[in-house]
């Protein structure tokens, strides 16, 4: 296609979907450094996106929004761009490139229901929602347009955010070893149990790695980490609600270890390369699984089934053999918890650690 002046990426979902779209933007921009690119997402799930080298402009809309907010984007999209992709099949995406773009790519499965989309897209890729990681799906929008594949997961912060990370800490970030703790991920069925993420705070100070609690601000979560914080040994630091996404970067950045379920901040680790413990029950590691740094190859991280190192992450996977069941929890819902995460003990987590510890 002729070089594009100024594009659209779409992806109005959840913040792990937007931060591991960033792997196609950087192959955009790589490919045409002088194009002006903009990124569409959903309110709340835009912190993974500030100071991104390779973004010009953030545009957020609600995932609810008004009629007359609606046709107000509409009209400010109006065939704004050259080039329009989004990574995602749903039909407000796809609605949200059409309108936008001269040239228009996105995801479709091929399916007579989605049939009707397939002429608002100049072309599209075949999405596959099981057997191929989600940077590699991604991935296929740059083969579409015939451009090299970068695979770097972009996260970003500046020298601001350093800074208040180093006040906001109660010890030196710079001299003291420390391990980020995400026990809260926002759906109850990813919960790992309280008391192990307590265990695993002891040996961490007994090992004098001192425990450090991230999180979002949302009362549920503070709530939530309150309560294991409680619990945990004199010294831990409960950083939850206080820090920014790219604050949270910076300190997951200089962390000895990091240890989290499926969730935005366990991706940013892995990106960072930060020594990732990732607890996976019910989620499929094939599709979600941390992408590691420095991994640049045309194939999936991990595979479907067991506990596996690659690179900078371990992928704990709980036990069972229902495991991975890609279900909401063991009760089919969001509010459901998960047997394989609650079952998972806090030594298999330490293991892991020393095995980081040993490989050092």
């Amino acid at each position: 296609m002729k070089t594009p002046r100024s594009i659209l990426v779409v992806v109005t979902l959840r913040i792990g979907d937007v931060l591991l779209a960033t792997p196609l933007i950087r192959s955009l921009r790589l490919a045409w450094p002088k194009a002006e690119i903009d990124a569409l997402v959903f309110e709340h799930t835009e912190g993974v996106l500030p100071n991104n080298p390779d973004i010009r402009r953030v545009i957020t809309v609600a995932g609810r929004p008004g009629l007359w907010k609606h046709l107000g984007l509409a009209a400010n999209l109006l065939r704004r761009y050259d080039l329009a992709v989004t990574t995602l099949m749903g039909d407000r995406p796809i609605l949200y490139t059409w309108l936008s773009g001269k040239v228009r790519l996105g995801m479709l499965d091929g399916s007579s229901k989605q049939r009707w989309k397939q002429y608002l897209l100049s072309d599209w890729a075949m999405f596959d929602n099981l057997g191929t990681h989600t940077v590699l799906m991604n991935l296929k929008l740059a083969d579409l347009l015939g451009i090299d594949r970068s695979y770097k997961v972009v996260v970003s912060w500046n020298s601001s955010d350093e800074d208040r990370v180093a006040v906001a800490l109660p010890f030196d970030i710079r001299s003291e070893a420390f391990a980020v703790l995400h026990t809260h991920p926002k759906f109850p069925y990813k919960m790992w149990r309280q008391d192990e993420w307590v265990k695993l705070a002891q040996w961490l100070m007994d090992n004098d790695i001192r425990p450090v609690l991230s999180g979002g601000n949302l009362p549920d979560e503070l709530t939530y980490i309150d309560q294991i914080f409680r619990s945990m040994p004199s010294g831990t630091v409960n950083m939850a609600g206080k820090l920014s996404l790219a604050e949270s970067a910076f300190l997951v950045s200089r962390a000895k270890y990091f240890v989290g379920p499926d969730t935005a901040l366990t991706h940013v680790a892995a990106a960072l390369g930060t020594p990732t413990i990732a607890l996976f029950g019910p989620s499929n590691p094939v599709k979600w699984g941390p992408w590691p740094k420095n991994h640049t190859e045309d194939r999936n991280p991990y595979c479907i089934r067991g506990t596996q190192r690659v690179g900078n992450v371990v992928l704990l996977q709980g036990e069972g053999d229902c495991v991975p069941c890609m279900q909401e929890g063991c009760e089919q819902h969001i509010a459901s918890l998960s047997d394989c995460l609650q079952n998972l003990p806090a030594a298999r987590v330490v293991e892991a650690l020393r095995e980081f510890s040993t490989a050092e």
